[in-house]
């Protein structure tokens, strides 16, 4: 069988990545019967091009335009930590009485972890997190209309975005697919894009709630800088550095 290409051989490390949800150099190579340096080129290479982040020892895909996690994926993803940072995001509800809960595994965690000793209105686009909430004592659910993505079971498009443009909600817990501080939150569907910018507009205050991989990745479509936000929460595996440089663009950065 003759030797695949170096363009043919990241294409496969692609489709392994997102296949699986990571990749390890060590058994790439025994895989595609090359030496680890040349993978670790190969994965340095996919990285430059925005789709795959490296990691000590392997790499796993980037969410873009061609290519988005499940729900059902994230579900089974860094469980433990996405629950310590939903915990700590729902003890920013403060006073707020109406809250947008984006769509996406951690928001729906932190959904969930929301106070029931008090009446609270809850909009969303997310069906699971509407169904999550619906029998919830004190909480009245606002599930926003409009066309279901398959994967996310969300809502999007100009009937969600006109439903959002008519309230006023005090604050929004908001997920993206990438955040960076050159080019803010980012997510590759254009359509879920808008749903995000509106409810942020909508919204007297903004938290991004996200594990640690998400930072420093960039998707197709930025629907926020990083100054939109109040707060960002995440956990003690962002380096302590790192939180202070999106700290200077003026959010303030929890670590749990």
């Amino acid at each position: 069988m003759p030797a695949m290409s170096a363009e043919e051989r990241q294409r496969e490390i692609v489709r392994a990545a997102r296949r699986t949800g990571s990749v390890d150099v060590t058994a790439l190579a025994a895989e595609l019967g090359v030496a680890k340096e040349t993978v670790r080129r190969d994965l340095r290479a996919l990285e430059d091009h925005g789709l795959v982040r490296r990691t000590h020892g392997g790499a796993y895909p980037v969410e873009s335009a061609g290519f988005e996690t499940t729900l059902a994926f994230r579900a089974t993803s860094h469980v433990p930590e996405k629950r310590r940072i939903a915990a700590a995001a729902a003890e920013l509800l403060g006073d707020a009485e109406t809250v947008f809960v984006d769509e996406g595994f951690t928001p729906q965690l932190i959904a969930e972890a929301l106070p029931h000793d008090r009446p609270l209105t809850v909009v969303t686009a997310s069906l699971a997190t509407a169904g999550a909430l619906a029998e919830a004592d004190n909480t009245s659910v606002l599930l926003l209309g409009g066309r279901v993505r398959p994967g996310t079971l969300a809502t999007v498009d100009h009937w969600t975005t006109k439903m959002l443009a008519g309230f006023v909600i005090d604050l929004a817990y908001i997920g993206a697919n990438g955040i960076s501080r050159e080019h803010g939150l980012t997510t590759p569907d254009p359509a879920v894009s808008e749903v995000k910018a509106q409810a942020i507009r909508a919204s007297r205050r903004t938290v991004f709630a996200g594990v640690h991989t998400k930072f420093g990745a960039v998707s197709f479509c930025r629907f926020a800088e990083i100054t939109a936000l109040e707060t960002i929460v995440t956990s003690t595996l962002l380096p302590t550095a790192e939180a202070h440089r999106y700290s200077l663009q003026g959010p303030q950065v929890i670590r749990v």
